[in-house]
């Protein structure tokens, strides 16, 4: 054992296999679409895949998930070619980690522990992490069987990072108390978060959502010209974005950026972004970015659906935000997609292909919103005169004395802002006269 931690200590990277089971409920073909994937995250973790392993059986072992046969077949292939790491595919319990670290000498890993393993690594934000803590924890709870935690500090690496590295001698009750705390404090930047969107409710809400590299964060960059972080890799960037987009002389909006979904994404994962997800939640729209040019792009619609769904997100207007369309080998996929969904847009957000499109088509959707309004100032309310010009689309203005009488276009929440900040100034001091 001190001569694999040793060597570890001079890797670039730890060595991993993959391990996935079909059953009879799963295609043998979903079962590979899905080790692909984890072979992605693997690598996105920083782990060279050096063996990939696919064994179909009638159900899942309770004792082994594979089997022991084919549990100590990976245990030969771990001492041949020198693995530090076994990835599942599926979600392992506490006995099945028992059992198989009794047979398999690295660690064990499945697929909810990469991904939070990845989150905890992408955190940036003390709200972030403390979200990726809270699920880790949940995570490890029923899991502390394993019996490499006390030489995980040794091992290093890929499913150690966060609180695994400082909880190792930690019993359940301590863990517990952690995340007790640790739900407190993000029900706290629950309310905070909600105080925040009450301040931006007289604006249009627009959320990107969609599939992990899909290219969200590409697009909020070109439509609001931020510069959010953008990566050609899993789970880039985790915290939510908000940025304020001018789409029309009258429209602005609020749009938001959020973490984007996975198959099996750990439920409580998806419990401990509550705050982060929230402004799904509450979107006026919803943006559902879909990488065109990715083989199993219908798979990960559904995805996003279910998860939507599942944090009761479902039902909002949705425009189907095809993108990627420059890497399409065969533009005629274009054209079935198009039949298939209601509002479908076609765009490369790298490229700024086809962008005025969307734009036009959230213009459209929320054109329901706007209202023409004719407001009667005096001309010393300048200010008030500069905001309706710069928050919406002026369309005749009429100067008569000391008046003017304004026309213009904008959404009926900021109009209404607007007439009420009119009818409460104060009105003109008189000059008292004196006599000479």
């Amino acid at each position: 054992m001190t001569q694999r931690v040793h060597s570890l200590e001079t890797r670039t990277s730890e060595r991993a296999i993959l391990v996935g089971v079909s059953t009879r409920e799963t295609a043998r073909s979903r079962t590979e679409e899905e080790l692909d994937e984890l072979r992605l995250l693997a690598e996105s973790a920083g782990a060279t895949v050096v063996h990939q392993i696919l064994q179909q059986r009638q159900h899942i072992d309770s004792a082994y998930f594979i089997g022991k046969g084919k549990a100590e077949e990976i245990s030969w292939l771990v001492e041949e070619k020198d693995i530090d790491l076994v990835l599942f595919d599926d979600d392992l319990s506490a006995v099945q980690v028992r059992n198989l670290e009794g047979l398999i000498k690295c660690k064990i890993l499945d697929r909810s522990g990469l991904i939070l393993d990845i989150f905890a690594s992408r955190a940036r934000t003390s709200e972030a992490k403390a979200q990726v803590e809270l699920a880790q924890l949940q995570y490890m709870l029923p899991r502390l069987t394993r019996q490499w935690t006390h030489l995980s500090k040794q091992f290093g690496g890929i499913g150690t990072k966060g609180p695994g590295e400082t909880q190792i001698e930690t019993d359940r009750r301590a863990i517990r108390t952690k995340i007790s705390h640790l739900n407190d404090r993000l029900n706290l930047i629950v309310k905070e978060r909600e105080e925040q969107r009450k301040g931006r409710d007289r604006l249009p809400r627009v959320a990107l959502v969609g599939y992990t590299n899909a290219g969200k964060s590409t697009l909020l960059n070109w439509l609001s010209n931020a510069d959010v972080l953008v990566e050609d890799r899993l789970f880039a960037t985790l915290d939510s974005t908000v940025r304020l987009v001018r789409l029309s002389p009258a429209i602005r909006i609020l749009l938001s950026d959020t973490v984007g979904f996975i198959r099996k994404l750990p439920h409580h994962l998806v419990a401990s972004f509550k705050s982060t997800l929230d402004e799904v939640r509450d979107a006026d729209v919803l943006l559902h970015v879909v990488d065109l040019s990715h083989p199993q792009f219908q798979q990960q619609v559904d995805t996003v659906n279910e998860t939507l769904e599942d944090i009761g997100a479902q039902g909002k207007p949705t425009i189907m935000v095809f993108n990627k369309i420059d890497r399409l080998e065969d533009r005629s996929i274009m054209a079935r997609v198009g039949a298939a969904y209601a509002r479908p847009v076609f765009i490369s957000a790298m490229r700024g292909i086809n962008m005025g499109s969307l734009e036009k088509g959230i213009a459209e959707l929320l054109a329901p919103r706007l209202s023409v309004q004719t407001l009667k100032l005096r001309q010393r309310d300048y200010r008030l005169v500069t905001q309706i010009h710069e928050e919406g689309e002026v369309l005749d203005e009429q100067y008569d004395g000391e008046f003017i009488t304004i026309r213009f276009r904008m959404t009926r929440s900021e109009a209404d802002r607007i007439r009420k900040s009119a009818a409460s100034a104060p009105p003109r001091k008189r000059t008292p006269r004196h006599s000479r």
